[in-house]
């Protein structure tokens, strides 16, 4: 058999990844936990119904892992951020999740997610010029 390595960008291939990824972790985790997966999508929403920022992560098992927050410009320091967050954590606690993880790069949100009640506990030098921190936090 020939096989070779393709790159694209195709959702159909990405998906294909990640149940297969999951499928397989599934079998290593304790009965209780494989059906604890949900995928989040938080959004803020204007009155127009435009997206002003949201938070993308899921629930894994017994954790919550952020992968994007986002708040524009125009309503950061508003406490969005803090909803967004707190929003996704309420949701892991309901699903009996034990703690949460994400990480951000030195010029984006690190002091923000301290004020939240997050640790560091790794980091990573000259990632782009910049430190990037992996952040944890007991629910």
């Amino acid at each position: 058999m020939k096989l070779t390595i393709h790159k694209e960008s195709l959702q159909e291939g990405k998906q294909f990844i990640i149940d297969h990824m999951i499928q397989f972790n599934q079998g290593h985790f304790p009965v209780e936990l494989r059906s604890n997966y949900e995928a989040i999508t938080l959004l803020i929403k204007d009155e127009c119904g435009r997206c002003c920022g949201g938070l993308i992560g899921e629930i894994c098992w017994n954790w919550l892992q952020v992968d994007y927050i986002y708040v524009a410009d125009e309503i950061r320091h508003t406490g969005y951020g803090t909803k967004l967050l707190q929003t996704a954590e309420r949701m892991a606690k309901d699903k009996e999740c034990a703690f949460a993880k994400l990480d951000t790069l030195s010029f984006q949100a690190l002091e923000f997610y301290l004020k939240q009640g997050y640790e560091c506990f790794g980091q990573l030098e000259n990632a782009g010029g910049y430190t990037h921190y992996y952040l944890k936090k007991d629910l």
